[in-house]
């Protein structure tokens, strides 16, 4: 038998309330610096939002989500296109300085058929990557290892983006 791997931070999404008719990313934009560890925001600025994905594909998995409800690239005013894309730039240099990765995934899933599974806001992922980190666990058994909680994770990344413009959660 195969010994069990332990991750007990995808049951809330497994059980919890799936509402369709509320989008929980604008939920997040509409949320302020009193709930930003909570919902493991980073920086928030007027016109997008640097927050952990809750269930990452790596330690350190960000999204960038811009407040504009909107599904396609195409739908985005071009300010907050280009502003968007300014803080995914500026997110990824961090990210990299504070897991001390050896690359990044950049990208955005449009439409469910991309692997898209929250549509109708798009988002902005940046993965970090190190050599080797695609191993037997995800190859063999369609499994990843998380070495942080989301959390500790928060805390750690919290002072890389300080000196970003926004607005943060109080100090860890």
């Amino acid at each position: 038998m195969k010994a069990p791997l332990w991750a007990p931070w995808r049951i809330g999404y497994i059980v919890g309330p799936k509402d369709k008719s509320r989008c929980i990313f604008c939920d997040y934009a509409g949320h302020g610096p009193g709930q930003f560890r909570d919902d493991l925001t980073l920086v928030a600025d007027d016109r997008v939002y640097v927050t952990l994905n809750r269930y990452p594909f790596a330690a350190g998995h960000l999204m960038v989500i811009p407040r504009a409800h909107v599904a396609d690239l195409g739908d985005l005013a071009p300010d907050d296109y280009d502003h968007l894309f300014r803080v995914v730039g500026q997110a990824a240099a961090r990210l990299r300085a504070a897991v001390r990765a050896d690359g990044l995934n950049v990208g955005i899933n449009l439409g469910p058929a991309a692997g898209a599974g929250i549509a109708d806001h798009l988002h902005v992922h940046v993965v970090p990557r190190w050599q080797g980190d695609t191993n037997f666990m995800p190859v063999l058994a369609d499994v990843r290892v998380m070495p942080q909680a989301l959390d500790d994770t928060w805390k750690h990344l919290y002072p890389h983006f300080r000196d970003l413009p926004g607005q943060r959660a109080a100090e860890p």
